[in-house]
């Protein structure tokens, strides 16, 4: 039979969820000093731990507090099983959110730096928080003695028809878990869809794909329709690309002049403009023989996709400059009807060269 409690009893318990409670304080203030220190690292993964310890270790603290309280306590047996059990559960159930935070908080930086960019692919985060919450409330009910046998049987069996109400959503589901482990499509990609959207993939999370078109419009694309479509990725293997220019001059044309121009021309927009590669070597190639001009293509360096309208801008706007003031010739469609009596006549169309003035 228990003794009943004395005030030496109440006494030592004080003083151990006070200790309890100075020590949460403590620990939060020091780990709040090494969050202050974390983020000067460059690793983004010191960060997420030290702000998952900042939840945990106070509330460890404060549970071992409490637990020596009630070992100093004449509690009955049932009682000081009760306690235990409880405080147990609740350090399983805070350690089961510290380690989703924390988890998920890893996956989220992987994605990040693997991607360069802010967005981030929540899918796997997503994924990552709800397995360890799932496995954390099952242990926590299994050491409040509730059996998770006939609960694992009854979502075993109720899975199925879950699976079939939900076929459209685990389809796009396991759709966004291929494109990201096959890694044809990560956030920061600039694609383009057979069905002519395209833009930025800013994230892909669990059921779709956000795409940021240049005019900042966010386009979702269905995970399963961006797995089975035709797509083209503008950033793979490498976002550096080759921009093509079309350029005409008249047959009358120095091809070696009109070939140095614009070389000198292309190594300047190469330097001068933000978004091209400085590096690249200018590249022309004539190639066809046309009713009134010879024309060629112009190969320019770009850094990624969205630079390609700048830079094309800026080359037009140079070369037409340089061609006008070396005197190059560009022809200019005409078209030339010529009238009989009685009928109209169309022999031919031409195109005249006509010099730019």
């Amino acid at each position: 039979m228990n003794r009943g409690v004395t005030p030496d009893d109440l006494v030592v318990a004080g003083i151990a969820v006070a200790a309890g409670l100075a020590a949460a304080v403590l620990l939060r203030m020091m780990l709040r000093w090494l969050a202050v220190r974390a983020d000067r690292t460059r690793w983004g993964g010191d960060d997420v731990i030290v702000d998952a310890l900042r939840s945990l270790v106070p509330w460890a603290a404060v549970a071992a507090g409490v637990a020596v309280a009630a070992s100093a306590l004449p509690l009955t047996t049932r009682t000081r099983h009760n306690v235990t059990v409880s405080l147990t559960a609740l350090l399983i159930l805070v350690a089961s959110f510290t380690a989703a935070r924390v988890v998920s908080g890893l996956v989220r930086s992987v994605a990040q730096s693997r991607s360069a960019v802010a967005g981030s692919a929540t899918i796997f985060v997503n994924i990552t928080r709800v397995v360890v919450l799932a496995v954390g409330f099952l242990v926590v009910l299994q050491t409040l003695g509730i059996s998770i046998a006939p609960l694992l049987t009854a979502l075993g069996v109720g899975g199925l028809a879950v699976a079939l109400a939900l076929q459209d959503t685990l389809a796009n589901l396991f759709a966004g878990v291929h494109i990201l482990a096959s890694k044809t499509v990560q956030p920061g990609d600039y694609i383009r869809l057979s069905s002519a959207e395209e833009g930025y993939v800013v994230d892909i999370n669990w059921r779709n794909t956000v795409v940021r078109q240049l005019s900042n419009n966010l386009v979702i694309i269905p995970n399963a329709k961006l797995a089975s479509t035709n797509m083209t990725n503008f950033s793979r293997p490498e976002q550096q690309m080759t921009l093509l220019v079309q350029v005409g001059v008249g047959y009358d044309s120095d091809l070696e002049h009109v070939e140095r121009v614009t070389a000198e021309v292309v190594g300047s927009v190469m330097t001068d403009i933000t978004g091209a590669l400085p590096d690249h070597e200018p590249a022309i190639r004539f190639h066809t023989f046309g009713d009134s001009r010879i024309s060629f293509t112009v190969i320019l360096g770009v850094g990624e996709f969205s630079d390609q309208y700048r830079i094309k801008h800026e080359f037009i706007k140079r070369l037409h400059a340089r061609y006008r003031a070396e005197g190059i010739r560009i022809p200019a469609p005409t078209r030339t009807v010529a009238l009989q009596q009685g009928a109209v006549t169309i022999p031919h169309q031409r195109e005249a060269a006509q010099p730019i003035v």
